[in-house]
Protein backbone atom coordinates (compact mmCIF):
# COMPACT_ATOMS: atom_id res chain seq x y z
CA UNK A 1 0.00 0.00 0.00
CA UNK A 2 1.34 3.34 -0.63
CA UNK A 3 1.36 5.95 1.15
CA UNK A 4 1.81 10.17 -0.01
CA UNK A 5 0.39 11.83 -3.04
CA UNK A 6 -1.23 9.78 -6.16
CA UNK A 7 1.09 8.72 -8.70
CA UNK A 8 0.60 10.01 -12.41
CA UNK A 9 -2.00 7.67 -13.76
CA UNK A 10 -3.33 6.77 -10.44
CA UNK A 11 -7.31 7.91 -9.99
CA UNK A 12 -9.32 5.29 -11.57
CA UNK A 13 -10.95 3.20 -9.22
CA UNK A 14 -10.17 -0.83 -10.05
CA UNK A 15 -10.89 -3.06 -6.75
CA UNK A 16 -13.05 -2.42 -4.05
CA UNK A 17 -12.31 -4.29 -0.62
CA UNK A 18 -14.66 -4.47 1.89
CA UNK A 19 -13.87 -5.86 5.84
CA UNK A 20 -16.69 -7.21 7.67
CA UNK A 21 -16.54 -7.24 11.48
CA UNK A 22 -19.25 -7.49 14.18
CA UNK A 23 -20.86 -4.26 14.11
CA UNK A 24 -18.66 -2.25 10.91
CA UNK A 25 -18.13 -2.33 7.52
CA UNK A 26 -14.66 -0.79 6.12
CA UNK A 27 -14.43 -0.26 2.27
CA UNK A 28 -11.30 0.90 0.40
CA UNK A 29 -11.48 2.10 -2.90
CA UNK A 30 -8.06 1.15 -4.85
CA UNK A 31 -6.66 2.55 -8.05
CA UNK A 32 -5.68 0.02 -10.73
CA UNK A 33 -2.42 -1.22 -9.40
CA UNK A 34 -4.09 -2.08 -5.92
CA UNK A 35 -2.14 0.27 -3.84
CA UNK A 36 -3.42 3.07 -4.04
CA UNK A 37 -6.16 4.24 -1.66
CA UNK A 38 -8.89 6.96 -3.45
CA UNK A 39 -11.67 6.57 -1.21
CA UNK A 40 -12.31 5.33 2.32
CA UNK A 41 -15.83 4.65 4.60
CA UNK A 42 -16.62 3.32 7.63
CA UNK A 43 -20.09 2.24 7.68
CA UNK A 44 -21.85 0.83 11.06
CA UNK A 45 -25.36 -1.24 9.69
CA UNK A 46 -27.00 -0.72 13.08
CA UNK A 47 -27.16 3.59 12.72
CA UNK A 48 -26.83 3.84 9.18
CA UNK A 49 -26.00 7.31 7.51
CA UNK A 50 -29.39 7.44 5.96
CA UNK A 51 -27.95 9.28 3.03
CA UNK A 52 -30.54 8.58 0.14
CA UNK A 53 -33.11 7.31 2.50
CA UNK A 54 -36.58 7.76 1.52
CA UNK A 55 -38.54 9.31 4.52
CA UNK A 56 -42.65 9.93 5.01
CA UNK A 57 -42.06 12.77 7.40
CA UNK A 58 -43.81 15.58 9.25
CA UNK A 59 -43.46 19.06 9.21
CA UNK A 60 -42.61 19.97 13.19
CA UNK A 61 -41.52 23.74 13.01
CA UNK A 62 -41.48 26.55 10.44
CA UNK A 63 -38.14 28.52 10.80
CA UNK A 64 -38.26 31.24 8.03
CA UNK A 65 -35.42 32.97 9.72
CA UNK A 66 -33.36 29.88 9.00
CA UNK A 67 -34.50 29.40 5.49
CA UNK A 68 -36.60 26.31 5.69
CA UNK A 69 -38.11 23.83 8.34
CA UNK A 70 -38.29 21.03 10.49
CA UNK A 71 -39.40 17.51 10.13
CA UNK A 72 -39.60 14.71 12.15
CA UNK A 73 -38.11 11.55 10.74
CA UNK A 74 -38.68 7.60 10.99
CA UNK A 75 -36.36 6.72 14.25
CA UNK A 76 -36.91 9.35 16.02
CA UNK A 77 -34.24 12.12 14.77
CA UNK A 78 -35.14 15.84 13.09
CA UNK A 79 -34.13 16.89 9.66
CA UNK A 80 -33.88 20.31 8.29
CA UNK A 81 -35.40 21.39 5.07
CA UNK A 82 -34.10 24.03 3.17
CA UNK A 83 -36.92 26.37 1.62
CA UNK A 84 -35.17 26.03 -1.39
CA UNK A 85 -35.53 22.47 -0.84
CA UNK A 86 -39.66 22.41 -0.80
CA UNK A 87 -40.65 23.44 -4.28
CA UNK A 88 -38.67 24.43 -7.80
CA UNK A 89 -40.25 27.35 -8.75
CA UNK A 90 -42.62 28.30 -11.49
CA UNK A 91 -40.54 29.87 -14.11
CA UNK A 92 -36.94 30.20 -14.92
CA UNK A 93 -36.11 33.01 -12.96
CA UNK A 94 -38.79 32.93 -10.59
CA UNK A 95 -37.83 32.36 -6.43
CA UNK A 96 -39.72 30.08 -4.37
CA UNK A 97 -42.47 30.86 -2.54
CA UNK A 98 -42.61 32.00 1.13
CA UNK A 99 -42.22 28.85 3.20
CA UNK A 100 -45.42 29.59 4.95
CA UNK A 101 -47.49 29.58 1.77
CA UNK A 102 -46.06 25.88 0.64
CA UNK A 103 -45.36 24.39 4.23
CA UNK A 104 -47.51 24.38 7.40
CA UNK A 105 -46.65 22.62 10.76
CA UNK A 106 -48.00 19.04 10.87
CA UNK A 107 -47.90 18.50 7.29
CA UNK A 108 -47.09 15.23 5.81
CA UNK A 109 -44.94 15.46 3.07
CA UNK A 110 -41.89 12.70 1.36
CA UNK A 111 -38.44 13.78 1.83
CA UNK A 112 -35.54 12.30 0.84
CA UNK A 113 -31.91 12.50 3.02
CA UNK A 114 -29.30 14.93 1.28
CA UNK A 115 -26.57 15.17 4.37
CA UNK A 116 -26.00 12.59 7.22
CA UNK A 117 -26.22 13.71 10.81
CA UNK A 118 -22.58 15.61 11.86
CA UNK A 119 -21.49 18.29 13.54
CA UNK A 120 -24.16 18.06 16.25
CA UNK A 121 -27.00 19.17 13.66
CA UNK A 122 -29.77 16.51 12.16
CA UNK A 123 -29.66 15.24 8.50
CA UNK A 124 -30.81 17.46 5.81
CA UNK A 125 -33.50 16.52 3.71
CA UNK A 126 -35.40 17.46 0.02
CA UNK A 127 -38.68 17.25 -1.01
CA UNK A 128 -37.65 17.44 -4.81
CA UNK A 129 -38.05 13.71 -5.48
CA UNK A 130 -37.86 11.46 -8.61
CA UNK A 131 -40.52 10.42 -10.21
CA UNK A 132 -39.96 7.35 -8.71
CA UNK A 133 -39.90 8.00 -5.12
CA UNK A 134 -42.60 10.78 -5.59
CA UNK A 135 -45.14 7.59 -6.96
CA UNK A 136 -44.12 5.02 -4.20
CA UNK A 137 -44.74 7.98 -1.06
CA UNK A 138 -47.85 8.49 -2.86
CA UNK A 139 -48.71 5.15 -2.99
CA UNK A 140 -47.72 5.32 0.27
CA UNK A 141 -50.05 8.40 1.33
CA UNK A 142 -52.88 6.19 0.03
CA UNK A 143 -52.30 3.29 1.97
CA UNK A 144 -52.58 5.33 5.02
CA UNK A 145 -48.64 4.73 5.86
CA UNK A 146 -48.03 6.29 9.45
CA UNK A 147 -46.18 9.53 9.69
CA UNK A 148 -42.99 9.45 9.71
CA UNK A 149 -42.40 6.37 8.62
CA UNK A 150 -39.19 4.75 6.61
CA UNK A 151 -40.65 4.22 2.58
CA UNK A 152 -37.44 3.28 1.57
CA UNK A 153 -33.74 2.30 2.88
CA UNK A 154 -30.66 3.76 0.24
CA UNK A 155 -28.59 1.29 -0.98
CA UNK A 156 -25.51 -0.42 1.54
CA UNK A 157 -22.34 1.75 1.65
CA UNK A 158 -20.42 -0.96 -0.36
CA UNK A 159 -23.17 -1.59 -3.01
CA UNK A 160 -22.95 2.34 -3.87
CA UNK A 161 -20.00 2.30 -4.35
CA UNK A 162 -19.79 -0.58 -6.52
CA UNK A 163 -22.19 1.05 -8.73
CA UNK A 164 -20.13 4.44 -8.90
CA UNK A 165 -17.36 2.33 -9.87
CA UNK A 166 -19.06 0.13 -12.06
CA UNK A 167 -15.67 -1.61 -13.94
CA UNK A 168 -14.27 -1.99 -10.31
CA UNK A 169 -13.88 -5.59 -8.86
CA UNK A 170 -15.33 -5.98 -5.09
CA UNK A 171 -13.44 -8.31 -3.02
CA UNK A 172 -14.76 -9.24 0.39
CA UNK A 173 -14.40 -11.54 3.49
CA UNK A 174 -17.93 -11.28 4.47
CA UNK A 175 -20.08 -14.50 3.07
CA UNK A 176 -23.35 -12.96 3.74
CA UNK A 177 -22.04 -9.22 2.04
CA UNK A 178 -20.75 -11.09 -0.88
CA UNK A 179 -23.96 -12.78 -1.81
CA UNK A 180 -26.17 -9.58 -1.37
CA UNK A 181 -23.75 -8.10 -4.11
CA UNK A 182 -23.41 -10.97 -6.38
CA UNK A 183 -27.56 -10.73 -6.78
CA UNK A 184 -27.37 -6.85 -6.79
CA UNK A 185 -24.39 -6.70 -9.36
CA UNK A 186 -23.56 -10.02 -11.17
CA UNK A 187 -21.48 -13.04 -9.69
CA UNK A 188 -18.46 -11.81 -12.03
CA UNK A 189 -17.23 -8.59 -10.20
CA UNK A 190 -17.12 -10.24 -6.61
CA UNK A 191 -14.88 -12.46 -4.64
CA UNK A 192 -15.09 -13.93 -1.58
CA UNK A 193 -11.98 -14.11 0.02
CA UNK A 194 -10.66 -17.02 1.93
CA UNK A 195 -8.65 -14.32 4.21
CA UNK A 196 -9.17 -10.73 5.38
CA UNK A 197 -10.09 -8.33 3.14
CA UNK A 198 -7.85 -5.52 4.58
CA UNK A 199 -3.71 -7.03 4.09
CA UNK A 200 -1.27 -5.28 6.91
CA UNK A 201 -0.41 -2.07 4.66
CA UNK A 202 -4.30 -1.32 4.17
CA UNK A 203 -4.77 -1.87 7.70
CA UNK A 204 -1.64 1.04 8.63
CA UNK A 205 -2.74 3.36 5.83
CA UNK A 206 -6.29 3.77 7.09
CA UNK A 207 -5.07 3.90 10.80
CA UNK A 208 -3.64 6.93 9.53
CA UNK A 209 -6.29 8.27 8.67
CA UNK A 210 -7.91 8.61 12.24
CA UNK A 211 -4.79 10.75 13.38
CA UNK A 212 -4.03 13.99 12.51
CA UNK A 213 -0.27 13.43 11.31
CA UNK A 214 0.04 11.99 7.19
CA UNK A 215 3.98 11.27 6.40
CA UNK A 216 5.12 13.10 3.54
CA UNK A 217 8.06 12.66 1.31
CA UNK A 218 11.40 14.50 2.43
CA UNK A 219 10.42 13.75 6.44
CA UNK A 220 8.01 16.35 6.36
CA UNK A 221 4.31 16.00 7.52
CA UNK A 222 1.04 16.96 7.15
CA UNK A 223 -1.12 17.97 10.27
CA UNK A 224 -4.39 18.04 10.58
CA UNK A 225 -6.76 19.69 13.43
CA UNK A 226 -10.85 19.44 12.73
CA UNK A 227 -12.86 21.96 14.87
CA UNK A 228 -16.65 22.55 15.10
CA UNK A 229 -16.31 25.43 12.87
CA UNK A 230 -12.97 24.77 10.49
CA UNK A 231 -10.73 22.60 9.50
CA UNK A 232 -7.00 23.77 9.52
CA UNK A 233 -4.34 21.91 8.02
CA UNK A 234 -0.27 22.45 8.65
CA UNK A 235 2.51 21.49 6.46
CA UNK A 236 5.25 20.80 8.87
CA UNK A 237 8.89 20.54 6.94
CA UNK A 238 10.50 19.02 9.26
CA UNK A 239 13.93 18.24 8.12
CA UNK A 240 13.70 20.57 5.26
CA UNK A 241 12.49 23.61 7.47
CA UNK A 242 15.28 26.18 7.60
CA UNK A 243 17.00 24.78 4.73
CA UNK A 244 18.16 27.52 1.98
CA UNK A 245 17.08 25.18 -1.23
CA UNK A 246 13.94 26.64 -2.50
CA UNK A 247 13.96 23.75 -4.77
CA UNK A 248 13.50 21.09 -1.84
CA UNK A 249 11.28 23.32 0.11
CA UNK A 250 8.53 23.82 -3.20
CA UNK A 251 9.31 20.05 -3.89
CA UNK A 252 8.07 19.03 -0.44
CA UNK A 253 4.79 21.64 -0.88
CA UNK A 254 3.90 20.17 -3.72
CA UNK A 255 3.29 16.70 -2.39
CA UNK A 256 1.94 18.12 0.37
CA UNK A 257 -0.71 20.06 -2.05
CA UNK A 258 -1.51 16.24 -3.72
CA UNK A 259 -1.65 14.76 0.08
CA UNK A 260 -3.74 17.53 1.44
CA UNK A 261 -6.62 17.04 -1.38
CA UNK A 262 -6.14 13.52 -1.16
CA UNK A 263 -6.43 13.59 2.89
CA UNK A 264 -9.58 15.97 2.17
CA UNK A 265 -11.62 13.54 0.40
CA UNK A 266 -10.44 10.03 2.18
CA UNK A 267 -11.39 11.51 5.36
CA UNK A 268 -14.68 13.47 4.30
CA UNK A 269 -13.75 16.84 5.49
CA UNK A 270 -16.28 19.45 4.94
CA UNK A 271 -17.05 23.31 5.56
CA UNK A 272 -14.32 25.69 5.32
CA UNK A 273 -10.86 24.28 5.11
CA UNK A 274 -7.68 26.45 5.64
CA UNK A 275 -3.92 24.72 4.38
CA UNK A 276 -0.90 26.88 5.51
CA UNK A 277 2.51 25.47 3.34
CA UNK A 278 5.87 25.20 4.56
CA UNK A 279 8.39 28.64 4.41
CA UNK A 280 6.81 30.37 1.03
CA UNK A 281 6.07 33.83 1.56
CA UNK A 282 2.56 34.86 0.47
CA UNK A 283 3.71 36.31 -2.64
CA UNK A 284 4.73 33.07 -3.64
CA UNK A 285 2.04 31.19 -2.60
CA UNK A 286 0.17 32.61 -5.49
CA UNK A 287 0.18 31.33 -8.84
CA UNK A 288 1.48 27.99 -9.57
CA UNK A 289 1.14 26.49 -6.28
CA UNK A 290 -2.49 27.36 -5.92
CA UNK A 291 -3.32 26.23 -9.74
CA UNK A 292 -1.33 23.21 -8.29
CA UNK A 293 -3.74 22.68 -5.41
CA UNK A 294 -6.94 23.77 -7.61
CA UNK A 295 -6.09 21.20 -10.24
CA UNK A 296 -5.34 18.28 -6.92
CA UNK A 297 -8.89 19.13 -6.00
CA UNK A 298 -10.44 18.83 -9.40
CA UNK A 299 -11.71 14.75 -9.09
CA UNK A 300 -13.38 15.97 -6.10
CA UNK A 301 -16.56 17.04 -7.02
CA UNK A 302 -17.60 18.50 -3.69
CA UNK A 303 -14.39 20.48 -3.45
CA UNK A 304 -13.14 23.61 -4.52
CA UNK A 305 -10.80 26.37 -4.01
CA UNK A 306 -11.70 29.64 -2.98
CA UNK A 307 -8.40 31.64 -3.30
CA UNK A 308 -5.94 32.55 -0.54
CA UNK A 309 -6.19 34.59 2.65
CA UNK A 310 -5.05 37.89 4.01
CA UNK A 311 -2.76 35.75 6.37
CA UNK A 312 -1.78 33.58 2.99
CA UNK A 313 -3.81 30.40 3.92
CA UNK A 314 -5.49 28.60 1.03
CA UNK A 315 -9.21 28.62 1.34
CA UNK A 316 -10.79 25.38 0.65
CA UNK A 317 -14.64 24.69 0.98
CA UNK A 318 -15.89 21.74 0.46
CA UNK A 319 -19.74 20.78 0.53
CA UNK A 320 -20.80 18.31 3.69
CA UNK A 321 -22.32 15.26 2.62
CA UNK A 322 -20.94 12.33 4.80
CA UNK A 323 -20.57 12.72 8.79
CA UNK A 324 -16.62 13.38 8.46
CA UNK A 325 -14.13 10.34 9.06
CA UNK A 326 -13.05 11.67 12.85
CA UNK A 327 -16.93 12.12 14.00
CA UNK A 328 -17.52 8.52 13.49
CA UNK A 329 -14.31 7.15 14.50
CA UNK A 330 -13.76 9.52 17.51
CA UNK A 331 -11.01 12.27 18.19
CA UNK A 332 -7.95 13.03 18.95
CA UNK A 333 -8.65 9.61 20.01
CA UNK A 334 -10.68 6.69 18.53
CA UNK A 335 -13.67 6.38 20.86
CA UNK A 336 -14.62 3.32 22.95
CA UNK A 337 -16.92 2.34 20.75
CA UNK A 338 -13.94 2.09 17.81
CA UNK A 339 -11.91 0.45 20.17
CA UNK A 340 -14.30 -2.33 20.90
CA UNK A 341 -15.07 -2.56 17.43
CA UNK A 342 -11.77 -3.29 16.36
CA UNK A 343 -11.43 -5.67 19.32
CA UNK A 344 -14.45 -7.72 17.60
CA UNK A 345 -12.88 -8.15 14.81
CA UNK A 346 -9.88 -9.28 16.57
CA UNK A 347 -11.48 -11.96 18.61
CA UNK A 348 -13.19 -13.41 15.81
CA UNK A 349 -9.80 -14.02 13.90
CA UNK A 350 -8.40 -15.20 16.77
CA UNK A 351 -10.98 -17.43 17.34
CA UNK A 352 -10.24 -19.08 13.57
CA UNK A 353 -6.75 -19.05 14.11
CA UNK A 354 -7.13 -21.15 17.36
CA UNK A 355 -10.08 -23.66 15.65
CA UNK A 356 -10.48 -24.80 19.45
CA UNK A 357 -14.33 -24.35 19.43
CA UNK A 358 -13.87 -22.95 23.48
CA UNK A 359 -15.47 -19.61 24.72
CA UNK A 360 -13.78 -16.83 24.34
CA UNK A 361 -13.73 -13.53 26.53
CA UNK A 362 -12.60 -10.46 26.04
CA UNK A 363 -11.25 -7.88 28.76
CA UNK A 364 -11.76 -4.62 27.76
CA UNK A 365 -11.53 -0.93 29.92
CA UNK A 366 -14.93 -0.11 31.02
CA UNK A 367 -16.08 2.62 28.90
CA UNK A 368 -15.11 -0.30 26.15
CA UNK A 369 -17.22 -2.90 27.51
CA UNK A 370 -20.45 -0.24 27.87
CA UNK A 371 -19.97 1.14 24.55
CA UNK A 372 -20.08 -2.75 23.52
CA UNK A 373 -23.15 -3.30 25.61
CA UNK A 374 -24.77 -0.24 23.98
CA UNK A 375 -24.44 -2.18 20.54
CA UNK A 376 -25.78 -5.17 21.17
CA UNK A 377 -26.32 -5.74 17.28
CA UNK A 378 -22.11 -5.75 16.94
CA UNK A 379 -22.19 -8.33 20.27
CA UNK A 380 -24.74 -10.24 18.36
CA UNK A 381 -22.91 -10.94 15.21
CA UNK A 382 -19.80 -11.53 17.32
CA UNK A 383 -21.67 -14.61 18.25
CA UNK A 384 -22.97 -15.65 15.45
CA UNK A 385 -19.69 -15.45 13.50
CA UNK A 386 -18.15 -17.73 16.38
CA UNK A 387 -21.12 -20.03 16.63
CA UNK A 388 -21.11 -19.18 20.76
CA UNK A 389 -21.42 -16.37 23.31
CA UNK A 390 -18.61 -13.90 24.17
CA UNK A 391 -17.88 -13.34 27.35
CA UNK A 392 -17.63 -9.74 28.18
CA UNK A 393 -15.55 -8.26 31.12
CA UNK A 394 -15.17 -5.06 31.89
CA UNK A 395 -11.57 -4.55 33.62
CA UNK A 396 -10.58 -1.47 35.14
CA UNK A 397 -6.85 -2.25 35.05
CA UNK A 398 -7.21 -2.14 30.78
CA UNK A 399 -6.62 0.56 28.72
CA UNK A 400 -8.99 1.52 26.37
CA UNK A 401 -7.02 0.31 22.67
CA UNK A 402 -5.28 -2.78 25.22
CA UNK A 403 -8.19 -5.19 25.18
CA UNK A 404 -7.11 -9.06 26.05
CA UNK A 405 -8.55 -11.71 24.39
CA UNK A 406 -8.69 -15.07 26.64
CA UNK A 407 -10.72 -18.12 26.99
CA UNK A 408 -13.89 -17.92 28.78
CA UNK A 409 -14.25 -18.79 32.80
CA UNK A 410 -18.23 -19.48 32.21
CA UNK A 411 -18.50 -17.35 35.96
CA UNK A 412 -20.36 -14.20 34.12
CA UNK A 413 -18.42 -11.99 35.36
CA UNK A 414 -18.12 -8.28 33.88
Amino acid sequence: MSGGAPRPGAGRAALIRVSVGPGERRIAVLDADGETLLDYEVERPARPEGIGDLHRARVIALAPAMGGAFVALAGGETGFLPAAEVAAPSGPESRPPPLNRVLREGQALAVRVTRAAQGGKGPRVTARLTEEEAALAASAAAAGTPVPALLRRAPEAALRLALAHPQAMVETDGAALAARLRAAIGPARVRLLPHPAFDEALEAEVETLSGPEVPLPGGGRLLIHPTPALVAMDVDAGPAAGARDQRAQEALNRAALEEAARQIRLRRLGGAIFLDLAGLAARRRKGRMLERLRAALAPDPLARLVGLTGLGFAEIARTRVHAPLHEVLGWPEPSPLTRGLAALRRVVREAAARRTGRPLALRAAPAVAAALRAWPEALEECAAALGQGLELRADPTISPGAEAIEEATGDGRG
